[in-house]
């Protein structure tokens, strides 16, 4: 009996064992399922449905990919907040991420009188030191600002050589600003003359690489004038200018208008350059000229602020004197009047000159007439077979003595001014100076005005009477860029440049068309073009964008199949971007289809050329005097797109 009672109680001990196992484990799986479904619902109300979650007893083990780390982190706040943090076990992946696009490679180099600084950001492998270093041969190696970044990717297409062309280039550019990106450099720089801006321009066009998009803004300011020199003669042909300055438009329309009320019958006008020597030059010169006319005959020199005035040996003393007193009272303050009237001239006077030289046109010189000395004619000799080449002076001046004492002086700067022109003659007498001939330079006169002033003194009594012919046009002379541009876009008007539908093959009706091109191209010269390819906006983007860049690409290779140096040339397509019709009808979609011709023009930036030195600062307040004087500063005109509509589809 006693064995049967512990056997009940032990059978009733593990069946009350059993059953609290079994509602214990109906609890956890109770529990387990209703922590899942909370989980669950907060995950999707927060939108991050794609993420998985499994109880397991405590644990709250979250699954899935997130898009990426930020919404994973927030994933398991907002679970954070339905169970405790601790329960949480984190097993979601992140989608891996893209690789990062590499940054845009460009650099900025500027030079002036200080030195060379370069800003920009640069491939890690493009060789920094070695450009420092380049730059620094150029302009000393304590002269140079190392401003780059660099950064850990590889170098794109074109950027070797776009660098490698800048950093050559800036040898010739002793003011330039330079804009470097991938295949593209854009120059701008200050020259001292539109003569030495051509030759650079060619020199930058020649050098540039094939393919190398080049685009250059080379400015030639106004001159620096020292000193400013004005000169007006009166005689019986009427009145002319030998040298004429003026500091802005308004001051040059006055001293003009008293030239024309003073009998000028040569057409004439005034060099505007930098600076002034005072604020009423052209004040002075209105009244010297005005005294001068009242006079009837002679000249008047100005030099800065000094005034010479010379009338003829038979003007009236009462006449002479009157008009000096009037002039000298009315003058501004700052400036100085020298008058002189010459002692007429006797019959025992007149006699032929005492020294001439003439100058060719072939360039030979022939020089007569008389000398102080022997040493007087050695050094003339020699001064004159350095200006014109030893091959092409004759010598046939005599010794004579009693010359005056400035005779040496008066003869050297007669030569120094002849060998300034292509033909002429001078004529140098005790008490006059006289120049005659041809020059292909506009402002001879007033250069050799200037040089005999400054040489001679004011106060010397010189006639000049210089003409310019301007140099002949080769034959073979190139078109301007403007004009290119102009006439590809003529030749489109007529003809088309048309392609097989759906490719970028150059129709055979179009062959004729290239042809022309192809003439007006080698008429041009060295000229920087885009080829633009463009397509309407049927089919997809991509495709448009792929089409047009073989189109352009398909003329480029027509051109050099024809012998045309294409090495200044870029071929780009533009898609669909650049409409200039609608796109909802045909008659428009024939339009967008096209291959435009375009001068590379540099683009504008925030940055003016007046940053690029002082002198070009002086030329930003030159130029804000002239608008305070009436003055207006042309602008380039923006380019107007020259289109060619293709007939076939895209």
């Amino acid at each position: 009996m006693r064995l049967s009672s512990l056997l009940i109680v032990s059978l009733t001990f593990l069946a009350a064992a059993g059953l609290s196992l079994v509602a214990a484990r109906f609890a956890v799986t109770g529990m387990e399922y209703s922590t899942e479904i909370a989980v669950r619902r907060t995950l999707d109300r927060t939108g991050h449905d794609w993420a998985e979650v499994t109880a397991d007893g405590l644990r709250v083990v979250l699954n899935g990919t997130a898009p990426d780390e930020a919404n994973r982190f927030t994933a398991i706040s907002v679970v954070g907040g339905t169970v405790d943090a601790a329960r949480i076990i984190d097993e979601m992946d992140v989608t891996p991420t893209e690789d990062l696009a590499p940054p845009r490679f460009s650099v900025e180099i500027l030079r002036n009188e200080s030195g060379i600084s370069i800003i920009g950001l640069i491939p890690i492998g493009a060789g920094r030191a070695a450009i420092v270093e380049q730059l620094a041969r150029v302009v000393g190696e304590d002269r140079v600002a190392d401003l780059l970044e660099t950064a850990r990717y590889d170098a794109p297409n074109g950027w070797s050589d776009a660098m490698g062309y800048a950093v050559k280039s800036l040898k010739r550019l002793p003011r330039a600003k330079i804009s470097v990106v991938a295949g593209q450099v854009s120059i701008t720089a200050i020259t001292d003359s539109a003569e030495e801006k051509q030759a650079l321009e060619k020199v930058l066009n020649r050098t540039a690489p094939p393919g190398l998009r080049l685009a250059l803004d080379i400015a030639a300011p106004r001159p620096v004038i020292t000193p400013f020199t004005l000169r007006y003669h009166i005689d019986e042909n009427g009145g002319r200018f030998d040298a004429c300055s003026a500091e802005s438009e308004v001051s040059r329309d006055r001293i003009m208008t008293a030239a024309e009320e003073a009998k000028l019958a040569v057409p004439a006008t005034c060099v505007i350059g930098m600076g002034v020597p005072s604020p009423n030059w052209s004040r002075a010169a209105e009244l010297s000229i005005a005294s001068l006319a009242q006079l009837g005959a002679g000249s008047v020199t100005i030099a800065n602020a000094d005034i010479t005035l010379v009338a003829t040996a038979d003007t009236s003393h009462e006449l002479f004197d009157q008009v000096v007193g009037e002039l000298e009272n009315a003058l501004p303050k700052v400036f100085a009047l020298h008058a002189v009237l010459p002692e007429p001239e006797t019959e025992a006077e007149v006699g032929p000159p005492e020294f001439t030289a003439t100058l060719s046109p072939e360039g030979q010189v022939q020089l007569r007439g008389r000398l102080s000395n022997e040493t007087m004619r050695h050094l003339v000799d020699s001064f004159a077979k350095a200006r014109f080449g030893s091959e092409n002076v004759h010598v046939a001046a005599r010794v004579v003595v009693g010359l005056p004492a400035n005779w040496p002086v008066r003869v050297l700067t007669g030569l120094e001014a002849l060998s300034e022109l292509q033909r002429g003659s001078l004529t140098v007498t005790p008490d006059h100076v006289t120049l005659r001939g041809m020059s292909h330079q506009e402002d001879a006169s007033a250069e050799i005005s200037k040089l005999l002033s400054a040489k001679l003194g004011g106060a010397e009594i010189y006639d000049l009477k210089i003409s310019y012919e301007p140099l002949p046009e080769p034959e073979d002379k190139p078109m301007e860029p403007e004009q290119c541009e102009s006439e590809l876009a003529s030749i489109q008007q007529v003809g088309k440049i048309a392609f097989e539908p759906g490719s970028a093959t150059v129709a055979a009706e179009s062959r004729g068309t290239m042809d022309a091109i192809a003439v007006i191209l080698d008429q041009c010269g060295e000229v920087r073009l885009e080829i633009q390819g463009h397509t309407d906006s049927q089919g997809r983007e991509e495709m448009n964008q792929n089409l047009s860049q073989a189109r352009a690409q398909s003329v480029l290779n027509e051109l050099r199949s024809r012998r045309v140096v294409t090495s200044s040339f870029a071929a780009k397509g533009y898609g669909e971007s650049t409409p200039i019709a609608d796109n909802g009808t045909e008659d428009g979609r024939e339009k967008n289809r096209r291959i435009t011709f375009h001068l590379i023009r540099p683009e504008q930036g925030p940055e003016t050329p007046s940053t690029l030195d002082s002198a070009a600062s002086e030329n930003a307040a030159s130029a804000s005097d002239s608008e305070a004087n009436g003055e207006t500063t042309p602008e380039a005109d923006a380019p107007t797109e020259q289109e060619t509509p293709n007939n076939e589809q895209n």
